[in-house]
């Protein structure tokens, strides 16, 4: 059984132990014809939660997609950065690398390109509402009906609330919601049903009372190593 802390433990980065077991359950379930695609790596921890869930389950490759310059929070918080080699060494001793396909690039440069069949996509990049609600245009359509997309700090943060609540409430592509701390995740489908609709809505007003809790776990849990 994956252990989160002990596997993530001096990794640098922002999840909680449900956040990564989650990431870890759903990247092991991926079928072995499709691919997981992860929206900023920073220094790997994330990564490894999917690599790990990736290598007991059916071995598939995940696309870790990072500049490794960071994004504009961390630029302003740490100034000029480059996580690269650090992430190539997190993931090497947590002996997933070769499950892991790092592309250092901008996810919307990545996207143009990209023709794999996605089981699970895990976003967690820039925060800015315009970059999350692009990253979601680019990368809906690649992912496969029954696959999964996952948005990381979608409470406290207004870019990725905003852009996962405007589908939530429009879409007919989008069902079963679920929040895990702060990371909001939701199955794409062909066409959902009228009480998916009402529950897509229903999951916006639990995630608005109650993902409180999440950010206090993330705050105090998740970020003790940067």
């Amino acid at each position: 059984m994956f252990d989160f802390n002990k596997e993530t433990k001096n990794i640098g980065g922002w999840l909680t132990e449900s956040e990564g077991l989650s990431l870890y359950n759903i990247a092991k379930k991926v079928q072995v014809e499709n691919v997981i695609v992860e929206i900023g790596s920073w220094k790997g921890k994330s990564t490894i939660c999917l690599g790990n869930g990736s290598k007991d389950g059916n071995k598939i490759k995940i696309f870790a997609i990072d500049p490794h310059t960071g994004s504009s929070e961390h630029q302003k918080a740490f100034g000029k950065i480059d996580t690269f080699e650090e992430f190539k060494e997190n993931i090497t001793k947590a002996g997933i690398a070769e499950f892991i396909n790092p592309v250092r690039n901008t996810s919307e440069n990545a996207a143009k390109d990209f023709n794999q069949k996605i089981g699970f996509i895990f976003i967690d990049g820039a925060h800015e509402y315009n970059l999350v609600r692009l990253d979601f245009k680019l990368w809906f359509p690649k992912v496969i009906n029954g696959g999964f997309l996952a948005f990381h700090d979608s409470w406290h943060f207004f870019g990725p609330n905003l852009a996962t609540a405007i589908p939530l409430l429009f879409s007919s592509r989008i069902k079963n919601p679920r929040l895990i701390d702060t990371i909001t995740c939701f199955e794409k489908v062909n066409k959902n049903s009228l009480f998916d609709r009402f529950k897509n809505i229903s999951f916006l007003f639990y995630r608005s009372l109650f993902g409180i809790k999440g950010f206090l776990r993330l705050k105090y849990q998740g970020s003790k190593v940067i």
